[in-house]
């Protein structure tokens, strides 16, 4: 039986004063052909040079294992795939890639000396991301043929991956979608090795002549003499790795959908094709997969939003959102709870502008790495922008008058209003916007304090997730290039930053080169009821921010001034993003402290209606969000259904009885039965019950 290879078709495609030409898909264009023919003179010549380096310099090595095990090998020559072949043909089948002396390492790339070997599955956060990087170079070998389109940037994300691509103003159409991805199929039942190939920056030029973005990416990236490539089937790609051992072991690859892009994020670039995938080592786990999808689509805070009545978005402000009443009251809830902890944990609340001078983000450092993201406008001949953040402003407010150490440590927070201009094309419901407020504040202490406030941060962030219910995972995020400041400080930093965690007693996760551009920060990553992970806290050092500013205060012995540290700190993050958040966390069950849908209460009959809005009005001078079901045409076993439907906590049922009683029939949205009860003991219970912020306060009645 012949099968029709997914490369058979002609496409043909043409824009608004472009000739519509025609392309056999899989046919290597001249430049791609020329590129293979390069690779593989490179590629011969370079085998040829590690056979012979193995042959004169190679010898005994010791691989050490994480169970203690001690293997022989050969270096040079011992991969690996060997050692775990070795082990067990499971653990070489299973494994996606090695750790080799704390560094990630393709299975089939020889190992050079002694070496601290571990394996990498599916399952680990590392053997995924390869995994799925993996499969964006399957995208992107079937997008070359398939489109001839220039591939620009394809990495693994926490949920797949995904590939730009530059199809000189043509778009990919939904309905090609199928065929690119029985393209991507193709690839992998041919079982294309993953070659890798270090060569100079002169063969790079070389190699990628014909893809402008590519030289960019060299020319930009690429400071050493030499960089690595990757081969997989006829694509080429700029690349570190490491990779899986061959394309057969992406067992499962599914095209998702595609959305336009811009050439760095940028929008005065180029316009870009985005192709998103999923892929997995089995059948089964894209089953399971797909099963969290639906139930993820049914926890879409978008959708729960529009359900609820909590929030809209509207196109004459898109990425601003509204809020109605019920989401409002989750809102200020979630920022009451803050404030409440600030009062405990010493913060002092301030208010700061909303609009500065562009000089402000010149000296904070803030304009030449942010300001394509900043709304800014002309003011009598001075540019002025909207805030996106609040620190400048906080050392403004430190610096406004001298400061003495007896002030130390000062504890600024502030809800204002930020901005910031994000692509039209990025906005996603409540978890990217332009308008958003923070739980942001700045710790500005002396360096004998810093210890004891990142200690201190620690211990709110970790006060304020158990109350939500969420377990949470700490990465230390390094040194970024192009960062402010001496080399040696942001090392300070990072010790101190490191030493904290460890105090702290959690695990955390080295995450290198990913701090801010003025200090190394600790991100909180926090895990929802579907498994999934929110980055969402942060704690970020900044000695840099003080020195521009010149921040300074009196010493204790008054004789000299002294440079303060500044911590930026956020437990919710963006209040915008933990609502969404919270909203799938909770499929719609809100915890009565946050509910917006706290207490509906039913009379029986017309001759209770009065009694029971008399009731309404008591919970909600309480500040409780209550309501009266005074629908008549209803049955009040369907009022009962239709409260608990809608995930009111608590039903307060009314009849006659209760009126002459003065009490309440107490009922919950899981079908628990409290009955009767006086008001005034059901309205003291509920209180204590929302002010303890507990997440079953329908169980605990």
């Amino acid at each position: 039986m012949r099968r029709l290879s997914p490369w058979g078709r002609l496409l043909a495609w043409g824009g608004p004063g472009v000739s519509r030409r025609w392309y056999k898909a899989g046919a290597l264009s001249p430049h791609l052909a020329e590129r293979l023919c390069l690779y593989e003179t490179l590629k011969a010549a370079y085998d040829e040079r590690c056979a012979d380096r193995a042959r004169t310099a190679g010898g005994p090595i010791q691989i050490s294992l994480p169970d203690g095990q001690q293997v022989e090998g050969e270096s040079l020559r011992t991969t690996p795939y060997h050692v775990a072949s070795q082990i067990g043909q499971g653990l070489a089948e299973g494994a996606v890639a090695a750790r080799v002396n704390g560094a990630l390492y393709d299975l089939d790339r020889p190992l050079e000396s002694n070496a601290a070997l571990e394996f990498l599955g599916f399952d680990s956060p590392e053997g995924q991301a390869v995994f799925w990087h993996s499969s964006a170079h399957v995208l992107g070998a079937a997008a070359e043929r398939f489109y001839g389109a220039l591939l620009c940037h394809g990495p693994s994300t926490q949920s797949g991956f995904f590939y730009d691509m530059y199809l000189a103003g043509r778009t990919v159409l939904g309905s090609e979608l199928p065929a690119l991805e029985e393209a991507c199929k193709a690839l992998v039942r041919e079982k294309h090795p993953f070659e890798r190939l270090e060569v100079s920056r002169e063969d790079l030029l070389e190699l990628f002549k014909y893809n402008k973005f590519k030289l960019q990416v060299i020319e930009e990236k690429v400071k050493s003499p030499t960089a690595t490539v990757y081969r997989c089937g006829g694509l080429i790609d700029l690349c570190r790795g490491p990779h899986v051992r061959h394309t057969g072991k992406i067992r499962v690859l599914k095209i998702l959908k595609s959305s336009s892009a811009f050439w760095k994020g940028d929008p005065a670039l180029e316009s870009l094709q985005r192709v998103y995938g999923i892929s997995f080592p089995s059948p089964s786990r894209l089953e399971e997969w797909e099963q969290l999808q639906e139930e993820a689509a049914s926890r879409d805070h978008r959708r729960i939003g529009k359900e609820q009545e909590l929030f809209f978005f509207h196109e004459l402000s898109p990425g601003s959102c509204f809020f109605l009443p019920r989401g409002a009251h989750i809102y200020n809830t979630l920022i009451d709870f803050i404030k409440s902890e600030y009062r405990k944990r010493g913060f002092s609340e301030v208010v700061t502008p909303n609009i500065y001078n562009a000089k402000l983000w010149e000296l904070s450092g803030h304009w030449q790495h942010y300001n394509d993201h900043m709304f800014c406008f002309p003011v009598e001949n001075e540019t002025f922008a909207l805030k996106p953040m609040n620190c400048p402003g906080h050392c403004l407010m430190f610096a406004h008058r001298p400061r003495s150490w007896r002030e130390l440590p000062l504890r600024l927070a502030d809800f204002g209003v930020l901005h910031r201009n994000e692509s039209s094309g990025t906005l996603t419901g409540l978890t990217r916007v332009r308008r958003f407020q923070q739980d942001d504040a700045h710790i500005f202490c002396t360096l004998g304090q810093l210890e004891g406030e990142i200690g201190g941060c620690l211990d709110f962030l970790q006060a304020v997730y158990s109350v939500f219910g969420f377990s949470f995972r700490f990465y230390l995020a390094t040194r970024p290039e192009g960062f402010l400041g001496d080399a040696r400080v942001w090392e300070q930093a990072e010790q101190q930053l490191e030493k904290s965690l460890n105090d702290f007693g959690q695990p955390w996760e080295l995450n290198p080169g990913d701090g801010a551009f003025y200090g190394p920060k600790i991100d909180v990553q926090i895990k929802d009821a579907l498994g999934r992970y929110h980055q969402c806290a942060t704690i970020q050092l900044d000695f840099q921010m003080p020195m521009r500013f010149d921040l300074t205060y009196i010493s204790q012995d008054g004789s000299t001034s002294e440079r303060p540290v500044m911590i930026h700190r956020a437990v919710l993050g963006s209040v915008e993003r933990m609502l969404a958040v919270l909203a799938e966390n909770y499929s719609r069950k809100w915890p009565l402290w946050l509910s917006p849908f706290q207490v509906m209460v039913i009379p029986v009959g017309p001759d209770a209606e009065a009694y029971a809005r008399e009731v309404r009005e008591t919970f909600h001078q309480a500040g409780f969000m209550a309501d009266v079901d005074a629908d008549w045409s209803a049955t009040l076993n369907r009022k009962i259904r239709k409260a608990q439907l809608a995930q009111y906590n608590f039903q307060l049922v009314v009849g006659r009885k209760e009126l002459s009683s003065r009490t309440v029939n107490v009922r919950t949205r899981d079908s628990r039965q409290h009955g009767e009860r006086s008001l005034q003991e059901v309205l003291l219970r509920l209180r204590e019950l929302r002010d303890a912020r507990l997440r079953n306060a329908e169980e605990l009645f």
